[in-house]
């Protein structure tokens, strides 16, 4: 019995059953295929498997049937043709980028990146013969005269991480395609609930899972999303081959998450709208960066781009350093973690946590000073989130 994603299920339907796929004991819950391989019943079988004649699960590297439901699913919300699973976020962006490039080619990529992306754009790929530009995000002029060259492929972030810079993804899609590149968004802090860049003509959509898609700190996974072409002649081969697979559990808890995931990132939204106006209105902070409010020197684009500004506020705390840990360590709910998109409220020093191993130079490059937190908001009543950042400042 296979219920696969229906083209006229709206959202709310198909985060709960896109891609779903019953076994014959028809279960409720999608089934886990906890399996590396599989059998046939007989050698002619097993060599038209291989060969492609018939299509069927052969090792868990390459596909899985609960892992399938996920890509399906998440394929089906997004609106992407195409859609691969891996063991976290880190392995999506590898992948989407080491998939394409060859020695010899060109990448630009905006400088406000999370730091281990920066590290594959800026520290691995010119190990493999790959030229490298990086470009402010917000400047058009800037990207225009970057991809005046062919390039084979553009990455960014938007929102970026942590300052939450916002990227025109339309406008930076028209100039890459126009150059030659595929354009790659990491969508991570926007979710596919607030932002769809393949509809703004973005060309691949990675995602970390492990943040909003799992939402409860649970699991690793991530996620690729493009056309049915770029899967076939470039990601296919590059994943089965290197195999950075997602594991049939996590992809199980991965499903449970999506079924909540609009729910969640509403409420992630309301209350970090508050607490970026509680934070704004406050003496103690220097600025505060969140779409959601008039002040971002966005805000046009993220109404125009966003259905809202999203769950991660970033705030500079007056006193540099010294101010931003004085009030981490006056927090009494909200949890100091490198992680996001969580259900519990978690605040990071990326000076010295995310982007630690960044030059000084590079962290001011990005918008990055050493009094600036990144604050994941979570699902706790924003009055204590609030008032736990009110005790903490005034300490």
């Amino acid at each position: 019995m296979s219920e696969r994603s229906n083209e006229s299920w709206r959202l709310a339907t198909r985060l709960v059953r896109g891609g779903l796929t019953r076994s014959p004991h028809k279960e409720t819950s999608e089934a886990l295929y906890l399996n590396s391989g599989y059998v046939y019943d007989s050698a002619q079988e097993a060599e038209e498997s291989f060969d492609g004649t018939r299509e069927r699960y052969v090792y868990s590297r390459f596909r899985n049937p609960t892992v399938s439901i996920f890509e399906e699913r998440l394929a089906a919300i997004e609106g992407a043709e195409a859609c691969r699973a891996t063991g976290s976020g880190m392995a999506a962006v590898h992948a989407a980028l080491l998939c394409q490039v060859r020695a010899g080619d060109r990448v630009v990529a905006s400088q406000a990146l999370f730091g281990s992306c920066m590290w594959i754009i800026a520290d691995l790929l010119p190990r493999y013969g790959v030229e490298i530009e990086l470009v402010p995000g917000a400047d058009l002029d800037a990207w225009k005269k970057a991809l005046s060259k062919p390039t084979r492929a553009v990455f960014i972030e938007t929102p970026s991480n942590p300052g939450l810079e916002l990227i025109d993804i339309a406008a930076v899609a028209e100039l890459a395609h126009a150059a030659g590149a595929r354009l790659v968004v990491d969508n991570v802090f926007a979710t596919p609930m607030l932002q769809k860049p393949l509809a703004l003509g973005a060309d691949v959509v990675v995602y970390s899972a492990t943040k909003h898609i799992d939402g409860q700190g649970r699991c690793l996974g991530g996620a690729i999303l493009s056309s049915q072409k770029f899967l076939e002649d470039e990601l296919g081969p590059y994943l089965r081959h290197t195999g950075p697979c997602l594991s049939p559990f996590n992809a199980w808890v991965l499903l449970k998450g999506l079924e909540t995931l609009e729910l969640r990132v509403t409420r992630h939204v309301e209350n970090a709208q508050k607490v970026a106006e509680f934070l704004e209105a406050h003496p103690g902070i220097e600025r505060v960066l969140y779409p959601g409010l008039p002040s971002h020197p966005q805000y046009d684009l993220a109404k125009r781009q966003m259905a809202a500004g999203g769950a991660i506020v970033a705030f500079e705390v007056k006193g540099g350093k010294a101010g931003a840990y004085q009030l981490l360590n006056g927090l009494k709910l909200i949890d100091i973690s490198n992680n996001l998109g969580d259900a519990k409220s978690l605040i990071t020093h990326p000076w010295t946590t995310t982007h630690q191993s960044r030059s000084p130079e590079e962290k001011l490059r990005m918008g990055i000073t050493e009094g600036l937190l990144r604050l994941s908001v979570g699902l706790e009543d924003a009055l204590d989130l609030t008032e736990d950042l009110g005790q903490a400042l005034t300490a």
